[in-house]
């Protein structure tokens, strides 16, 4: 608990920045459907999404990307920019479990923001559409949202690594495998492959232990 305080105090502004960032943009899509709907009637947007394949919180695409590689960019660059990874490498326990705690607490706090704006879309919407237009939108933005705990993984990666030639390698990987997440913009198009995508996301929370190792045996600029 005292290590997840130490991580808190240090990127608590961000975060709180992030979930107020997140709110509003998630507030402008729904007061974007309300304007339609009260310019046009309900029927009008039902008609819309059903003909056109419309979900109307495209706003939100690259929302949680942006905010996932900025919280690890937040977290880890300072600790390495100031030697602080140094001391961190030197508490009375194993790097995999400091290192771990940190990617830890980052992945649940972004999980936790990311969860409240499904939650307020999920009410917003349940309110104005059938239960199978409000999993349609929410079943859509899944992949950001997955998107954007990857991309927090992948900037930890970045930020750790101790070289610049292979920290350059390890962004032009890790901007390839983002590419995938949004390679389509059809809704629903990731849905057979959201538990693909999972399994990417599992796997990146291992690559900021293998720059930690390079970091411990002298790998540096």
């Amino acid at each position: 608990m005292i290590f997840f305080y130490k991580e808190w105090i240090k990127t608590r502004y961000f975060f709180i920045i992030a979930f107020i960032v997140t709110l509003c943009f998630c507030v402008y899509c729904m007061l974007n459907i309300a304007r339609v709907i009260e310019l046009k009637g309900a029927v009008h947007i039902w008609e819309v999404m059903l003909q056109r394949d419309a979900i109307f919180i495209q706003q939100l695409r690259f929302i949680p990307l942006i905010v996932g590689i900025l919280a690890g960019v937040v977290q880890y660059f300072p600790e390495m920019q100031q030697k602080r990874i140094k001391l961190t490498l030197h508490l009375p326990c194993s790097y995999y479990k400091s290192i771990g705690g940190m990617l830890l607490f980052g992945a649940v706090v972004l999980l936790l923001i990311f969860l409240s704006n499904f939650l307020i879309l999920g009410i917003y919407l349940s309110q104005h559409f059938a239960g199978e237009l409000v999993r349609h939108i929410l079943l859509t933005a899944v992949t950001w949202y997955i998107a954007g705990i990857l991309g927090y993984l992948l900037s930890a990666w970045i930020c750790i690594e101790p070289t610049w030639r292979r920290r350059i390698v390890n962004i032009l990987l890790s901007a390839a495998v983002l590419r995938i997440f949004f390679i389509s913009e059809v809704p629903e198009a990731y849905n057979r492959m959201l538990p693909v995508l999972a399994v990417y996301t599992f796997v990146a929370s291992v690559l900021p232990f293998y720059s930690v190792a390079r970091f411990k045996t002298g790998k540096q600029d």
